[in-house]
């Protein structure tokens, strides 16, 4: 398959939206307390639309897969706890990664990381970070087999996530 990877339009919000809801509902089926609150929503992903830092990964005109990529906007990760980061300059970091469930066992997410890593160089940026709760046994695969280093741990309204690091080669 020949997958583009892209900014996201706002006409995507309902293919994306989908994709999400999917997301959520496999953390529950998990036992994951990740995303079972309200968050994200339909706002979040307009949002990041908006900001120009929601992407997808589309097969011709279907997503197949979402996430939201920022440039040094992380502010929990000024204050990580149990460890530290790897690098301390300039990072991008992941959000919100999403496959959808007709797309699921083909290494999407895994393509989706080497397209974000591949935009963090074109950036001249050489780090990469991402969290997840401790109980998402999908995401925290996916940065074990992509390379991440665990570097400890952040916090997002009180509650701690598994933060992750990736230094990338020029």
């Amino acid at each position: 398959m020949n997958y583009q990877f892209r900014k996201a339009t706002d006409t995507e919000i309902p293919q994306i939206w989908k994709i999400i809801q999917q997301a959520i509902r496999r953390r529950k089926e998990d036992g994951s307390e990740q995303w079972q609150n309200g968050y994200p929503n339909p706002e979040t992903i307009k949002n990041d639309i908006e900001k120009g830092v929601g992407f997808v990964l589309a097969d011709m005109e279907t997503i197949v897969a979402y996430s939201a990529i920022l440039i040094n906007d992380e502010p929990a990760y000024n204050d990580i706890k149990k460890g530290q980061w790897l690098t301390h300059g300039d990072f991008v970091v992941v959000h919100r990664v999403a496959v959808s469930d007709e797309y699921l066992g083909q290494g999407l997410a895994q393509k989706m990381f080497r397209h974000i890593e591949d935009y963090a160089i074109g950036k001249h940026i050489h780090s990469v970070k991402v969290d997840t709760n401790f109980d998402n046994p999908a995401m925290l695969r996916i940065v074990e087999k992509a390379g991440y280093t665990y570097c400890g741990e952040v916090y997002f309204n009180g509650s701690p996530r598994k933060a992750f690091e990736k230094v990338l080669e020029a």
